[in-house]
């Protein structure tokens, strides 16, 4: 039996990494992977995620930090999207109402620009890009998604960023009522990490 395959998260946030082992967790493949953050993160040359693609700037991060480390280094990159606003929040999901808003206050925002909008103008998905690289070349890039609509005011209180607006009709809960479980196996991160696994894992 050959040795897990060690990848490092291009992070220095200890809970992004308890997320991503969290969706290891009974994984196929996730037993051959050793999952840790990339040592000294913080005293890195930091990247620019600038790209207007989640895979672009998901890449661009693994593969900056893999020219640092001999390692290999994964990083991500999320979002929503709203076909009906031309694609955002998008890649600015995190920036979408400004610099240093809240959760709240990106919801907020984005409940105004949907008002006055039904049906297909509410439709909306969740995306997850997943890069991995090793001394400046790429081994794979993964990405997934989950579909949902955009309700009208807030619902539940877990999760966090736009998960209480957005609806999953499949289990008729927003993100933010799901338990752990149900959003590790239903979320665009947990589908897409787990293709990654896979991948690494030689399946």
């Amino acid at each position: 039996m050959r040795a897990p395959v060690r990848l490092f998260l291009a992070s220095s946030n200890r809970g992004k990494l308890e997320e991503f082992r969290l969706l290891a967790a009974g994984a196929d493949g996730a037993a051959r992977v050793e999952l840790e953050l990339l040592p000294d993160f913080d005293s890195l040359p930091a990247f620019e995620e600038n790209a207007p693609t989640f895979a672009e700037n998901a890449l661009g991060k693994a593969l900056h930090h893999s020219r640092m480390r001999s390692a290999m280094v994964f990083a991500d990159d999320s979002g929503l999207v709203v076909p009906a606003l031309g694609g955002a929040p998008g890649v600015r999901s995190a920036r979408y109402a400004g610099l240093g808003a809240s959760s709240a206050e990106r919801n907020a925002k984005l409940l105004r620009e949907l008002r006055g909008k039904g049906g297909a103008g509410r439709e909306a998905y969740f995306v997850c890009a997943i890069a991995l690289a090793v001394r400046g070349r790429a081994i794979a890039i993964v990405t997934d998604r989950v579909d949902g609509e955009i309700l009208e005011a807030p619902r539940g209180e877990g999760g966090f960023g736009y998960d209480p607006v957005f609806y999953f009709s499949r289990l008729g809960k927003t993100f933010a009522q799901l338990s752990a479980e149900e959003k590790n196996l239903h979320s665009h991160r947990g589908k897409a990490f787990r293709r990654l696994l896979r991948l690494t894992a030689g399946e």
